[in-house]
């Protein structure tokens, strides 16, 4: 009996519960449809002054029931077909994302823009709005130095990898960033990209008049001047600092404009750290803003209703107001786009807070994300930059190193579907490349010849002045990443100008940073300017590389070398002095300086002449491969070295290849020789074609360090397809010089072909 009435009040409770509980979920959803859309009551709210009565009011009230019934079945139908994405908004968020947008979207509060951000980062339920897929997105970036160029890179790289859309770069630079980005994006050759450049240097005078103690300097001034500068048939650019990392698609971000209401002019991201606030130390004065303030590392600008609300007089008198009081800006433009603000809060547009996440120290950033698919914007704006303190630092390091070591080659993508202005320089190569017989043995030396290596000038601080009196000389070399022992031994040995191209990838381009920033002797050293020239291609580009660094010297004279070898202590100066005795700016020489070579490893490296030839006679010295290719610099007349107290004239020889000096002007190595063989020999019997008188200096010398075999030569070596290619290359050079030298060029013709 107990179990029966057990039974019973089981099926009654089961029975109440399917009795009550649609009643109530129709309820929960009819008032929940009239909350959350009360346009649909439209009818009976948009006259509420006329009496309810008569023909229209059973016909308001029958279209009421029909508009919530409606609404009712898409609820349900919705909540009956939960999403399959893990990472979808459950029910709560949907009306976390809905609800209380006057602080997290308008702009008026402070810390409950962040939650909501929190609550709701992945997209409401409304449907976003949308870029067209082919719509060019502005984006504008002040960048100055040698530091911030290297920077803005990885942030490039992280939009790139990301973009769907053509792209339009407008870079606020100083004369350094321009020579190196200018030079990168002409190299990196990356479809549906346009860069442009505008000169900071005169717009200084347009913010000089600020006293301003960020780190940034001057150009932390830049981003308030903008409305003049841009083109001023741009509308609308987003605006980034070059310590931004994007993880998705700058589209996303571009598409926010269609929120903007009103006035609203500026999009920006709530601070994230107490700084506006006033409470980090005692007698902490910051400048006026609204709640936390903003952060401008990420800014959306509507130019052009900035423009019509004469933005410039606003921040200008802004800015003269409150600095009779703070003296000076702490951080620069963002505190004055802050007080501007705090002025006219009708102006910002507040971005969810993952569209800035700021990684300096005690900071709220951590209230930005749920879920690594939360991120959008990493902002590393503290000094310490990757060493910030913060709880997921690990992740966020990870995601920049992936950037920072990306291979840029990879970014080089058609955006299918979307027309493209006609680029003549990627035209042109390709129309070459069609031209090449794919068929031919030797196809990829010759494809190596018109490779476009994307190439970063000075990637490292450069400063110097070459000297005035018109005797300087740059030591110019190549190098990869097997030959880095090299640099701090050069160094020591020569005290001038050296310009050097490095052929790497681009995680060995960190790693080069890395290495050369723990050296004591290169950090030392202003006046070395290192040219990343990035891996590409099956072969080691050595008269490319060659070619990049001769362009970078400054000074009006070169001493062409090579990574392996040591120049004699003194040498810089010894060569200056030449320049006089041998009138060099007046003639066509070529200043030969003897090379020698051991095979040890510890080398009592000699400090003189008389030094070098007691070395010499003790079989611990040998003139350059002697033993293996002699006849690359027999005509240096070592015999008549030995005892020689004046410069003398050489003859040109086949096969001569001695290192030299000569003026910066110059010609150029032949592109067409890859790896190993004929580089140097072509490009001196270029030299002696143009009438270059060779001399030998008779108290000059360099010594070559021993190292493992290349990978060229060992390529050289073993492959014989590799020798063929090479031979024809070399009968097609000097075919070449005959056209150009005529009648002059027959002794090259008749050269041995043993190479």
């Amino acid at each position: 009996m107990l179990g029966m009435c057990r039974g019973r009040r089981k099926f009654l409770a089961a029975f109440l519960a399917l009795l009550f509980i649609p009643a109530l979920t129709w309820l929960y959803l009819s008032a929940g449809a009239f909350q959350e859309k009360p346009l649909l009551l439209s009818p009976l709210e948009a006259h509420p002054s006329s009496p309810l009565g008569g023909v229209g009011e059973q016909q308001a009230l029958e279209l009421r029931v029909r508009l919530v019934e409606e609404e009712n079945r898409a609820l349900r139908h919705k909540l009956s077909h939960p999403p399959k994405d893990p990472y979808a908004q459950r029910p709560q968020d949907v009306r976390g994302g809905n609800h209380s947008r006057t602080h997290s979207e308008e702009g008026t509060g402070d810390s409950d823009g962040q939650r909501n951000a929190a609550a709701g980062n992945a997209s409401d339920c409304v449907q976003q709005p949308t870029v067209d897929k082919c719509e060019t997105i502005h984006v504008a970036i002040v960048c100055a130095g040698y530091n911030a160029s290297r920077d803005v890179v990885t942030l490039v790289k992280s939009v790139l990898f990301h973009r769907k859309n053509p792209l339009h770069f407008h870079f606020i630079t100083d004369s350094i960033a321009q020579k190196i980005l200018s030079a990168l994006f002409h190299t990196w050759m990356v479809p549906a990209v346009r860069v442009a450049f505008y000169d900071a240097d005169e717009l200084k005078s347009e913010v000089s008049w600020i006293p301003n103690k960020h780190y940034s300097g001057i150009y932390g001034l830049m981003k308030l001047v903008l409305t003049k500068t841009l083109p001023s048939d741009l509308q609308k650019v987003i605006v980034l600092d070059t310590d931004i990392t994007f993880a998705t698609d700058i589209a996303e971000l571009w598409a926010v404009f269609h929120k903007f209401k009103g006035q609203q002019v500026l999009g920006l991201v709530e601070n994230q750290s107490d700084w506006y606030l006033g409470n980090l130390w005692k007698n902490h004065r910051p400048w006026p803003a609204l709640g936390r303030g903003f952060n401008t590392g990420v800014i959306l600008l509507l130019l052009d209703r900035l423009r019509k609300l004469r933005w410039e007089q606003m921040w200008r008198l802004t800015a003269e107001r409150e600095l009779m009081g703070m003296l000076s800006t702490s951080l620069a433009d963002q505190d004055i786009f802050n007080a501007v603000i705090k002025q006219n809060p009708f102006l910002v547009h507040q971005l969810p807070c993952f569209w800035n996440v700021q990684l300096s120290d005690h900071t709220r950033s951590e209230k930005c994300y749920k879920d690594v698919s939360d991120l959008k914007v990493i902002h590393w704006n503290s000094p310490k930059k990757l060493r910030v303190k913060n709880k997921h630092v690990e992740f966020f390091r990870n995601l920049y190193l992936t950037f920072l070591e990306y291979d840029g080659n990879l970014l080089r993508r058609e955006l299918f579907g979307c027309p493209s202005e006609a680029d003549h320089n990627s035209e042109n190569l390709q129309k070459t490349l069609m031209e090449l017989d794919e068929d031919d043995p030797c196809y990829e030396f010759r494809r190596e010849r018109f490779t476009v290596h994307r190439t970063h000038l000075y990637f490292l601080h450069y400063e110097y002045e070459p000297s005035s009196d018109g005797t300087d000389v740059t030591l110019v070399a190549q190098l990869s990443m097997d030959r880095l022992q090299m640099l701090e031994a050069i160094c020591k040995h020569w005290e001038g100008p050296i310009s050097l191209a490095l052929y790497l990838s681009d995680a060995e381009a960190q790693q080069f940073l890395r290495y050369a920033q723990g050296s004591e002797v290169l950090m030392s050293r202003g006046n070395v300017g290192y040219h990343i020239v990035y891996k590409e291609g099956q072969f080691y580009p050595v008269n490319l590389l060659r070619n990049v660094a001769m362009r970078q010297v400054h000074t009006p004279y070169m001493f062409l070398s090579d990574i392996d070898f040591l120049p004699m202590y003194g040498l810089y100066e010894y060569l200056r002095k030449s320049v006089v005795q041998l009138d060099m700016a007046n003639t066509k020489k070529a200043l030969v300086v003897p090379a020698f070579e051991t095979l040890r490893y510890r080398l009592s490296f000699p400090k003189s002449k008389a030094e070098l030839l007691s070395q010499l006679d003790m079989g611990t010295l040998f003139t350059f491969r002697y033993h293996v290719w002699t006849k690359g610099h027999a005509p240096t007349n070592f015999a008549k070295w030995r005892t020689a107290t004046m410069p003398y004239r050489v003859q040109w020889e086949p096969d001569f290849e001695p290192y030299v000096m000569v003026r910066r002007d110059s010609p150029e190595y032949d592109r067409r020789f890859v790896g190993f063989g004929w580089n140097k020999v072509a490009h001196i019997m270029e030299l002696d074609a143009q009438e270059y008188d060779f001399v030998v200096l008779p108290n000059a010398y360099m010594i070559h360090m021993p190292h493992a075999p290349s990978f060229d030569i060992t390529k050289f070596r073993s492959n014989k397809q590799y020798r063929v290619c090479l031979k024809t290359l070399k009968e097609e050079f000097q075919q070449n010089m005959s056209r150009r030298f005529g009648f002059a060029a027959l002794k090259y013709m008749t050269a041995d072909n043993n190479s």
